[in-house]
């Protein structure tokens, strides 16, 4: 049976593959830019939620929090690797190959975040004792991390949605069911810790809750026989052929995700040898930051859905330059934030403190060094929508990999172990990882974009499965 999609969605792709590059790029990017300021506001809110409970609490949450994020990276993997993907089918017009790799897709994460929730949650204590986890945190720790776990099929199932309207240029849905989930959460988290008067362990079950409404809502949007994007298990395939080359892209991506997220977690094991304030300290300099760098990421994803795009519709040229022009778009704004973060620091680490002294001091020792990286961090951000959009997950693999182990953790056992600094050496530490990260990152795209320039010129690129595709713009 041949899939077809209707006059609208034949616009919106003609619009992508051959519209103005401006107004395509603000177009697709600025609803996740919304969602991710949003997102990093209520980020916010749950970090003043936790330290409404205490400053131990805010401890508990930034280190499960990066746990999450690495067992949240198989899922990250394959929808960014299956989106690739779908995006140059759907760039290219087939539209039976879209469904089919979107079936397989959302199969594909409902068995990896089984696999992941039977393998995590009969051995959440040793595995926090094995990251070291302070021992005065560790026992609620355990019983916060088996309920985050819980909600993994949920977390999986929801990226791969959101992955498979990315790849369509339809962002506003991301940002409709993000948005739901924030606001659903936070309501959750008010009424259980205000009203309820309850303790930790509501705060990763508001969030169970909240995935889980979305995931409802997905799946039976997903389901809908008026929906051209939707799933059938019948046109499942896993076959080596549908398989391989989703692997191919989304395994570097998951362990590139996977290795930065354990590397966190070393991070915060080191950064707890000053104390479990520096722990939580460092949790909330990384959400003040996240008001200039979570933003361009929104950019990032839209940068790297558009390329794709244009490369199933085999135009080189504008992939490049949809990439010159969001690393410009990027630069401006993170600019333009490093400056209204820098002005208004100290009210915002006050914000969070509480009235302790002593932790607004260890915030502010760590925030006052990493803020200035902010810049570089723009320009890392950028490359990497150019390697996930050219499907190079190898090389953006192999950058987030020695941000972490090269120039981050390093630095920070030297300053551990060879200075009389205290808690500043996180800070100092964070500095000089994004800094160079952001410098490594733009010299990488140099080469990389005279070599495409040099090995495609104007010769056609394939669509991922090895065949030449076709331009709709003539």
């Amino acid at each position: 049976m041949k899939y077809t999609i209707d006059a609208k969605e034949s616009q919106r792709r003609t619009d992508i593959l051959c519209g103005n590059q401006w107004r395509v790029i603000f177009a697709v990017a600025l609803p996740l830019v919304f969602y991710n300021s949003l997102s990093q506001i209520f980020q916010f809110a749950d970090t003043l939620i936790a330290a409404h409970l205490s400053a131990d609490v805010v401890s508990t949450v930034s280190f499960i929090s990066q746990i999450q994020t690495m067992l949240a990276a198989i899922g990250s993997g394959l929808a960014l690797g299956g989106g690739i993907i779908i995006a140059r089918c759907y760039g290219a017009g087939d539209m039976d190959e879209v469904r089919k790799q979107i079936s397989t897709l959302f199969f594909l994460a409902i068995i990896g975040g089984g696999a992941v929730l039977a393998l995590i949650v009969p051995f959440a204590y040793p595995l926090l004792a094995l990251l070291r986890m302070p021992e005065d945190l560790i026992a609620g720790g355990t019983a916060y991390l088996i309920i985050e776990v819980s909600g993994l099929i949920s977390v999986f199932v929801n990226t791969i949605y959101f992955a498979i309207e990315k790849s369509r240029g339809n962002t506003k849905a991301i940002m409709v069911y993000n948005t739901l989930v924030l606001v659903l959460k936070t309501l959750l988290n008010v009424v259980f810790i205000y009203g309820f008067k309850g303790g930790m362990l509501l705060l990763p079950t508001a969030t169970l809750i909240a995935n889980s409404v979305v995931t409802a809502a997905a799946v039976r949007r997903l389901r809908s026989k008026k929906n051209p994007f939707r799933i059938s298990f019948r046109l499942c395939s896993f076959k080596r052929s549908t398989i391989l080359p989703i692997l191919k892209l989304s395994v570097p991506v998951f362990l590139e995700k996977f290795v930065f997220a354990f590397g966190k977690v070393i991070v915060n094991s080191m950064s707890a040898s000053y104390g479990s304030l520096t722990v939580g300290a460092l949790g909330v300099s990384n959400r003040i930051g996240g008001l200039a760098t979570n933003p361009p990421t929104g950019f990032q994803e839209a940068e790297a859905t558009l390329i794709s795009q244009n490369l199933g519709n085999r135009n080189i040229d504008r992939a490049l330059q949809i990439f010159r022009k969001t690393f410009c778009i990027n630069m401006l704004f993170a600019c333009v934030c490093f400056i209204l973060m820098s002005v208004f620091q100290t009210p915002l680490v006050q914000l969070f403190a509480k009235g302790d002294p002593a932790f607004a001091e260890q915030i502010r020792k760590i925030y006052r060094y990493e803020r200035y990286a902010s810049i570089l961090i723009a320009a890392s951000t950028s490359v990497m929508g150019l390697l996930y959009g050219f499907g190079y997950t190898k090389i953006s693999m192999t950058l987030n990999i020695v941000r972490l182990f090269v120039y981050r953790i390093p630095p920070l056992w030297i300053l551990m172990k060879w200075t009389a600094l205290d808690s500043e050496a996180v800070g100092i530490a964070m500095l000089i990882s994004n800094g160079l990260i952001g410098i490594t990152a733009t010299a990488v795209s140099i080469v990389l974009v005279r070599r495409i320039r040099r090995q495609h010129g104007g010769r056609a690129i394939t669509d991922g499965f090895g065949r030449k595709t076709r331009s709709v713009c003539g």
